[in-house]
């Protein structure tokens, strides 16, 4: 089975009224189109993981972040191959979140965290998610 690493932006942000929020995409292409991830990409030779997540978010969204602690890397088997996520927390630290390929996007609260259709792998880290931004 083919082996695929990839990176992974738990993007926070705060809304209005002043509650955690995270950042989902929803894919436009491929297998998966429509169903729901957080944005990042595969890593490049040479690149370290947090590396890769910058250029990723750079070139899918083209904001710049900053890249904060690993929340955990996600091992799963799709039926056509595995995957190895390395899931960070990150912020936005200049520019806006514009979509170059995703289809849509949005801000979640930990209440609306299950109200999209996740990827699977993505899945695997919603409760991490939820327990950290309940703070």
């Amino acid at each position: 089975m083919k082996n695929i690493k990839v990176v992974a932006a738990i993007i926070k942000s705060v809304d209005e009224n002043g509650d955690p929020i995270v950042f989902a995409t929803q894919r436009g292409y491929g297998e998966y189109k429509d169903w729901w991830e957080f944005p990042g990409g595969k890593i490049e030779e040479g690149e370290t993981p947090q590396q890769a997540l910058v250029r990723e978010i750079k070139e899918e969204l083209t904001a710049e972040i900053s890249v904060g602690d690993l929340i955990k890397t996600v091992e799963y088997d799709y039926p056509d191959f595995h995957l190895s996520m390395d899931c960070f927390w990150a912020e936005v630290v200049s520019g806006k979140l514009v979509l170059k390929e995703a289809e849509a996007a949005k801000w979640l609260t930990k209440d609306e965290l299950e109200s999209v259709n996740w990827l699977p792998a993505d899945l695997e880290i919603i409760h991490l998610i939820r327990q950290e931004i309940n703070g």
